[in-house]
């Protein structure tokens, strides 16, 4: 029985500084969120996940913070933070905090005391060993940092300025839950929680992922944190599987509302490499893996269903066709997506089709983790060429350039310069997509009423219907007296499926061609019909 208002819902990400700047300095902030509050409103999502708004020295964008219980001053005040959860509440949005508690910025006063004496109290708050092991970090090299002033080194899973907290500590713990508290009193409708399948590693055992603990300890946060509230809580999970998402967001588990799993993010690269081995999508196999999920979580967990966020390229130019089939695509994206069982969540600009953004030369990027992978691999012998092209395909700042808002000199977000270009476009644009009634806008803000009217939506068991071609993609959405097929052709290639007279025996609920449905189907054509039995 679905009785949670998260799985009812639409969640729209934000990335702050990319979304809408207030004063001119290049930065987006909160009050450019505010300011924007009705577009979104006409939207019709129910939730802003808000990517970190808190001070940090910005080594990774905001992902390294250094006061959890502030708002960086580019981005405004706790003032402007309290009028946003205030205005948004006005507007029957919740605003969804993004948390990092797996490690901190460097900056932050906690490891700056730790690293001053072993004495510290501090200290133990992060993870010390006298001589380092092999752990590499995410974004490459070593995981483990030397601090002279205590003779040890301290571990990071990512960028050295993050040092990873020592979750052990049951002190470090409780200041975790009372920050938590903080934000949850001040009426924040949950978090997501950045890594979080990382707070339980054990590194002597080399373990990071999934560690023994970990459960353990969400569990706990639950109890002394957001399971007294009522809001939703979705955690990354980089190594999960269905069997391990069910512990997350089993209906008995009281640890998180549900996980983003990223096996089908995985599906373009190559088999036990890096994200940037690319190689080409196979649909049927992105099929398989997104039904897996479907089938094995049903009724044992929930889903979320994304393409894009501030780390992923834009799903358009990923697996769609920023070319000739640019809305066509994304339209197709939509409709395969928000037609599963789980919560969907859209990436800003997402909805008006906004692509990625190709360089021509490394001091072109901003993101640390493109970086370290150029320098790396230059040093192995990869071209420049061929690093370039893995940069443009799935490099981070894809999803970070402007958002889009009209056709002005820099898009409507900023008077200034803005802090990364703006991909101005003279079709893509809010200002345009509003304009045309069949825009893509228009496909997305249609998905959100469907899922907030239909039940089969929400409830609906899912099964998937065999088809002769790898690029047609068929399921369907099932409760008593009621059928949901969704057919999208998810290609630039003619399609064929067939649908015994269609039209006439069900309702039409969305179809991105203004034509007739035949068997024959366009490239990146997709439709969604509802059978009714009387």
């Amino acid at each position: 029985m679905i009785t949670k208002w998260w799985q009812k819902a639409v969640i729209y990400q934000i990335y702050p500084r990319s979304f809408q700047d207030s004063n001119q300095d290049g930065i987006g902030d909160l009050p450019g969120i505010i300011f924007r509050l009705d577009y979104l409103k006409k939207l019709g999502v129910d939730a802003l996940w808000l990517s970190p708004v808190y001070p940090s020295p910005n080594r990774d964008n905001g992902y390294d913070i250094s006061d959890y219980q502030g708002i960086a001053a580019e981005y405004g005040t706790m003032e402007d933070m309290e009028r946003l959860i205030e205005e948004a509440r006005k507007r029957e949005i919740k605003i969804i905090m993004d948390l990092v508690v797996n490690h901190t910025s460097d900056q932050h006063p906690w490891f700056k005391e730790a690293k001053k004496s072993s004495e510290s109290p501090y200290h133990d708050f992060y993870i010390w060993r006298e001589e380092p092991n092999e752990l590499i970090s995410n974004f490459g090299g070593s995981a483990w940092t030397f601090v002279p002033e205590v003779g040890k080194y301290y571990l990071h899973l990512h960028a050295k300025e993050q040092p990873d907290l020592n979750w052990e500590n049951p002190q470090m713990r409780k200041a975790i839950y009372a920050m938590m508290n903080y934000w949850l009193a001040k009426g924040i409708g949950g978090f997501r929680l950045d890594v979080i399948d990382l707070i339980g590693k054990e590194p002597d055992r080399l373990i990071t992922k999934n560690g023994p603990k970990l459960h353990d300890y969400l569990q706990e946060m639950h109890r002394e944190t957001f399971g007294n509230y009522n809001v939703v809580t979705v955690g990354e999970t980089w190594g999960a599987t269905p069997e391990i998402a069910q512990l997350y967001s089993g209906e008995c588990r009281e640890e998180l509302s549900m996980v983003f799993q990223f096996e089908h993010i995985s599906l373009d690269k190559q088999t036990g490499k890096r994200k940037w081995d690319l190689k080409e999508l196979n649909p049927q196999e992105l099929h398989q893996v997104l039904s897996k999920w479907q089938v094995e979580l049903q009724g044992k967990g929930w889903n979320s269903l994304f393409w894009n966020n501030h780390d992923l390229p834009r799903i358009i130019s990923r697996w769609g066709n920023d070319d000739h089939y640019r809305e066509l695509s994304g339209k197709m994206l939509a409709i395969y997506l928000h037609f599963m069982q789980g919560t969907p969540y859209i990436y800003q600009g997402e909805e008006i089709g906004m692509i990625n953004y190709p360089v021509a030369s490394i001091e072109e990027v901003d993101d640390i983790e493109s970086h370290q992978m150029y320098a790396s691999r230059l040093k192995a012998g990869y071209t420049k060429e061929e690093l370039l092209a893995s940069i443009n395909a799935k490099g981070r700042d894809n999803a970070r350039h402007p958002m889009l808002w009209d056709d002005s000199k820099q898009a409507g977000f900023t008077k200034g310069t803005p802090w990364l270009p703006v991909a101005i476009s003279s079709e893509i644009s809010v200002k345009n997509a509003l304009a045309d009634p069949n825009s893509l806008f228009y496909t997305y803000q249609r998905l959100i009423q469907l899922r907030k009217e239909l039940p089969i939506i929400i409830e609906g068991n899912y099964r998937v219907i065999p088809t002769e071609e790898s690029h047609v993609l068929v399921y369907e959405r099932l409760l008593p007296g009621q059928r949901l097929v969704v057919v999208v052709n998810f290609s630039n290639q003619v399609g064929h499926f067939s649908l015994e007279h269609p039209e006439k025996s069900g309702v039409v609920l969305i179809h991105n061609y203004q034509q007739e449905i035949k068997e024959q189907l366009a490239p990146y054509e997709a439709y969604a019909i509802l059978y009714t039995k009387n």
